[in-house]
């Protein structure tokens, strides 16, 4: 599966054709901007497009749609001259196009606005901003954070008796989340389903272990999978579905997906991130709610998530990198991120957004709010390496064996973990 989970090629196609009115003026003379979307998430991108135009009536955008591989897109545009001047970073991905020069060190803009670049600081959460650091340079700045966390059917958890906790600091142990997903399992409803990436939830459970999966999570040095506490929190969610049967299998979910299930009141709970939000609100009997991660005994004491972050970039070759910058500024700058807040479809990454009315009218029906508010405090990077490519192919294959039931996440220490090193140190 693509990193870039949050998307996908449908998505992309429906919204090309949105889109493809927003080019305004030549080829020649627009500022060109990159990215993927959801058809609704892209309408909230026009918004953003449409108020920077307002206050910036001399520069025109023209929206150039991603494909299902963002990465190797951007690299033809780029190889073939056309690469576009503002370019939407992914937390796994940007590191290789920084590597190769693709993208411009955003710091020798800031350097020039230190008044902004102190006021940015402050408004930001530093584990979304420093993602974004790589190699002493700082190569996008975050547009929206999503996380990842356990949405939850409110009914049904009620006519169980259960209340999960509200907070990331008041998480739940493994063992109480488990005992709740035992309690909420009957018939052909089960307790927990997974709406991400496998391995990367388990891999969040390790981390919730006490145990950092990369250290350290930026330019990472070694694995760190043999640690007996990420071992144990990956076994942990393994366990979910091979040994306590409270969650369906992979292949249980070839015909029938985590959201269908959860939409359908066939999973009590299901974990994703924030993308999923408008896929469950304000549909007809499904009353939802938000939770955290569940916390193993070597970690806490409060729960923590992925960054689950993208950002905005400007290509280091752009013939218009004043441009670029101004509009970055605004999409990543207050004005943006109220838009951002009001949409319902992402979460903003500045504080100041993130306390707005906008931001709350538009999650009025979650009761737990703070999972949301507090989240981008709570959260920890997912490697950022050049070689993630090769890395995560190489885990794709260890981790799979675990979450099948084929081997036990003893087997990760070992020559699986020093072949992971060996390419971490080579790239």
């Amino acid at each position: 599966m693509s990193p870039v989970r949050r998307r996908t090629l449908l998505g992309s196609a429906l919204a090309a054709p949105l889109l493809s009115a927003t080019g305004c003026g030549s080829p020649d003379d627009a500022l060109t901007f990159f990215f993927q979307a959801r058809p609704e998430e892209a309408r909230v991108r026009l918004t953003i497009i449409d108020e920077f135009q307002k206050r910036h009536p001399d520069i025109r955008i023209r929206t150039i749609m991603s494909g299902p591989d963002p990465q190797q897109q951007l690299l033809t545009y780029c190889a073939g001259g056309r690469c576009p001047d503002v370019v939407m970073a992914w937390e796994l991905l940007y590191s290789g196009l920084a590597e190769r020069g693709v993208l411009l060190d955003l710091r020798t803009l800031l350097d020039r606005e230190p008044a902004y670049a102190e006021m940015l600081r402050r408004d930001s959460y530093p584990a979304l901003y420093d993602t974004f650091t790589y190699g002493g340079g700082q190569y996008a700045l975050p547009e929206q954070w999503s996380g990842v966390f356990l949405y939850y059917n409110r009914e049904l958890f009620a006519a169980a008796g259960l209340t999960p906790p509200a907070r990331w600091r008041d998480a739940w142990s493994f063992d109480e989340f488990l005992d709740a997903a035992r309690t909420l399992t009957r018939g052909r409803q089960w307790g927990f389903a997974d709406a991400w990436v496998p391995y990367y939830s388990a891999a969040c459970f390790g981390m919730n272990n006490g145990a950092e999966w990369f250290t350290p999570p930026v330019a990472p040095a070694r694995a760190n999978l043999g640690d007996p506490r990420f071992a144990a929190g990956f076994q942990f969610y393994a366990d979910l579905a091979v040994r306590h049967r409270v969650a369906p299998r992979v292949a249980d979910q070839l015909s029938v997906s985590a959201p269908d299930l959860f939409r359908g009141g066939r999973a009590a709970m299901v974990l994703g991130g924030h993308w999923l939000y408008s896929e469950f609100a304000g549909q007809e009997g499904l009353s939802i709610d938000v939770t955290v991660l569940p916390v193993g005994p070597h970690g806490g004491p409060g729960s923590i998530t992925d960054v689950g972050s993208t950002g905005l970039s400007i290509a280091a070759g752009s013939p218009r990198i004043e441009q670029a910058w101004e509009f970055v500024k605004f999409a990543t700058g207050p004005v943006g991120q109220a838009i951002v807040a009001a949409s319902g479809l992402f979460v903003p990454v500045l504080k100041s957004a993130m306390g707005s009315p906008g931001f709350a009218a538009a999650h009025r029906d979650i009761h737990n709010l703070a999972v949301f508010t507090e989240g981008p405090d709570s959260s920890r990077p997912l490697p950022v390496t050049p070689a993630w490519g090769k890395v995560s192919a190489l885990l794709e294959r260890g981790f799979n064996r675990v979450l099948r039931g084929a081997a036990t996440a003893a087997s990760f220490d070992g020559q699986f973990t020093a072949d992971l090193n060996a390419l971490l140190e080579s790239s």
